[in-house]
């Protein structure tokens, strides 16, 4: 049954892909002007400026452009970038490492911190513990992410010096083995996975606290303590399993915001992700590695999605998917 419905839900890929890609395609086009309009230097000719257009396929109806790229992107062919020539799988390859790095990296640390600070504010209910955690989330929900980013830049890298504020690696230490190189990414990785994690944790904290309080007055948790079972028996094997349900589903519904978060901290500490290029690739007007970068993020959070579904399943054994 299980096998059913996961077949189902990726068969379900293609025509939301497809609507995904025209939906972006069109706006795309919406903003005025095209990547010849960013041609700055007045001596150019305006008949090279059309033959620069009809090579990159400017200058025909946006329905024919759209067309022609959805069947060469059926073919995992999304065209040259505009600038640099090279393909868009390449670039979007070299890329995608490092944000994977940093997006997987702020989700484990995010679950380890989280799940284990709204358990406990749970079962220390309106203690200092609590309360504190309760200020620190709402502040944390409230600070924007791109002042917090360079607040810890301004204090760790600014005044301090402790961290590198840009880039992912010291240039200098390329030649260095392996585990030297590992140490400066993961030196270089601390304030912008520091500021993903901050932004994430306030909010799953919060759901991870309401959730254990729900479990917590259950009848069956009731029964388990009117048992004589132990205090950690009953928080760690009884009542945890269930509140976790909820935080599967958040956390496949804030893949959208890792992706929006990472372009912002991609950005703002030159971090050499897809984020940033997205980001360039936008002022650019880089139409290929534009759609590229959508495809890509839609796919990869959709399948997010799919796995915290099959994850759900897995965690409470009573859903049956396929079955009404």
């Amino acid at each position: 049954m299980m096998r059913k419905y996961i077949w189902g839900r990726l068969l379900q890929l293609i025509p939301l892909l497809i609507g995904i890609s025209l939906i972006s395609f069109f706006v795309m086009h919406l903003a005025p002007g095209d990547p010849t309009s960013l041609f700055i230097d007045p001596n150019v000719n305006p008949i090279e400026l059309a033959r620069v257009r009809a090579n990159w396929g400017l200058d025909q109806p946006i329905a024919v452009q759209y067309f022609k790229w959805l069947i060469n992107a059926a073919r995992l062919d999304f065209g040259h970038s505009l600038i640099t020539g090279q393909p868009v799988i390449s670039e979007i390859g070299e890329r995608l490492p490092a944000t994977l790095l940093l997006m997987f990296s702020s989700l484990i640390l995010t679950l380890l911190i989280a799940i284990p600070i709204g358990v406990i504010s749970a079962v220390r209910k309106n203690s200092w513990f609590d309360n504190f955690f309760t200020v620190f989330s709402f502040a944390g929900m409230a600070i924007p992410t791109f002042w917090l980013a360079l607040m810890l830049m301004l204090l760790f890298s600014v005044q301090l010096n402790w961290l590198p504020a840009v880039g992912m690696f010291n240039p200098l230490m390329t030649h260095t083995n392996i585990f030297w190189r590992a140490l400066d990414v993961a030196i270089h990785l601390i304030l912008p996975l520091a500021t993903m994690t901050i932004v994430s944790l306030a909010g799953i904290s919060r759901y991870q606290r309401a959730a254990m309080l729900e479990v917590l007055n259950q009848d069956y948790i009731k029964v388990a303590r009117a048992k004589g079972l132990p205090e950690r028996k009953v928080i760690f094997k009884h009542a945890l399993r269930n509140a976790l349900l909820p935080i599967v589903t958040i956390m496949g519904l804030s893949l959208p915001d890792l992706f929006g978060g990472a372009f912002i901290i991609e950005t703002i500490f030159a971090w050499p992700g897809m984020g940033r290029l997205g980001v360039q690739s936008i002022f650019q007007r880089n139409y290929p590695v534009i759609m590229g970068i959508v495809m890509l993020s839609a796919l990869m959070i959709v399948l997010g999605n799919l796995l915290a579904d099959i994850c759900y399943a897995l965690v409470d054994p009573r859903i049956r998917y396929g079955k009404e």
